[in-house]
């Protein structure tokens, strides 16, 4: 349609109109600092297990330290959110908390493989959440109580033992099942608690024999009486490299000298080189992204932090984001053959025998 030449340029003088206002709008929201951003807020903590355990411990206690280092220092509200083996929390994180920087995560990195291996549950990509970094980098164990009379995992493939689980996709029930279907053993998983807390309780009642997955510093400080008084037995740990504290108990990929077996066996093993580590949504400002990072760096160095994780024998052993990102990007690109030998001694399709 022709326009006539005075038309044209009312129009063309009320765009210039438009569009400097839409700029005087927006441009003390682009140019709103990190501080004016988060003074007088609050951001979330999402922490995946219950209330009372190691990770909730730790998670909270960074909580409480790292509101003191982001500017504007805002509170950090920790909220406990188990179920499905981790899958729950990071569902939330993915797909339902705030991409604006006010939603920080603590969830056990059993969800990165999770995606690959299994899958079940997932609506989210692991590859797309920002790291912050990790608090502490421990290895894991798998115990039972005295009254089982298993003092070995060779024990263990001999007679049945109860070993309580809190989900398909958490370590309580994955450690047994890679057992189970790759050396023989005789573990029999029993589901259905909420908490690890609730599998102590259990253990302790009689119900259950043993638990997998605890953190040897989340058992030292949560239950040390326990190794102190000899009430469970440690039948073996997860990691890259035997515990200094624990060197007589063999490592998940000593178990066997089968160099397949020892191959999956050592997938299942590498998150746990993660370690206790924090997270944040997709999407979040750069700026906001860097600020919390820098919190988090900063508190793990804070003398207040480290006293009071010193109380609690909590050490203190980070691993930067950049590290913590390369181990979860090692693990979502693992070739295909490998991840079709895990899900095989996951799921025990097939031959579970590589």
């Amino acid at each position: 349609m022709y326009l006539a030449p005075q038309n044209y340029a009312s129009r063309s003088k009320l765009n210039h109109v438009v569009i400097a206002l839409t700029l005087a709008i927006a441009a003390p929201a682009s140019a709103q600092s990190v501080e004016d951003f988060y003074k007088g807020k609050s951001v979330n903590l999402i922490i995946s297990t219950g209330a009372g355990g190691g990770l909730d411990v730790g998670a909270r206690l960074v909580g409480r330290h790292m509101e003191n280092h982001i500017p504007g220092n805002p509170n950090i509200v920790a909220r406990n959110m188990p179920g499905a083996g981790h899958v729950q929390a990071t569902n939330y994180m993915y797909n339902q908390a705030a991409r604006d920087g006010t939603s920080i995560a603590s969830i056990l990195p059993a969800f990165v493989l999770h995606q690959v291996i299994d899958g079940r549950g997932v609506k989210y990509d692991a590859a797309q959440f920002h790291w912050l970094g990790s608090s502490d980098v421990d290895n894991m164990n798998f115990y039972v109580w005295h009254t089982a009379n298993v003092k070995s995992i060779e024990d263990a493939k001999t007679r049945e033992v109860l070993m309580g689980a809190t989900g398909a996709g958490s370590y309580t029930a994955l450690f047994p099942t890679l057992l189970n279907n790759l050396l023989g053993t005789k573990f029999k998983i029993v589901s259905g608690y909420r908490t690890t807390v609730e599998v102590h309780l259990a253990m302790e009642r009689g119900e259950v024999q043993g638990r997998a997955g605890n953190f040897f510093t989340t058992l030292k400080s949560s239950n040390g009486e326990w190794l102190n008084d000899k009430k469970i037995a440690v039948l073996m740990q997860v990691g890259v490299e035997r515990d200094p504290e624990f060197k007589d108990v063999p490592l998940l990929t000593d178990l066997t000298d089968d160099p397949a077996i020892k191959r999956i066996l050592a997938l299942f093993s590498g998150e746990i080189a993660m370690g206790r580590a924090m997270l944040t949504t997709p999407g979040i400002p750069e700026d906001r992204l860097a600020a919390l990072r820098k919190a988090f760096e900063d508190t793990l160095r804070d003398p207040a932090y480290i006293a009071e994780a010193a109380k609690i024998d909590l050490p203190v052993r980070a691993l930067g984001h950049a590290r913590v990102a390369e181990i979860a990007r090692e693990i979502l690109t693992t070739p295909p053959d490998l991840i079709a030998r895990g899900k095989q001694a996951k799921f025990g399709e097939g031959n579970a025998q590589p």
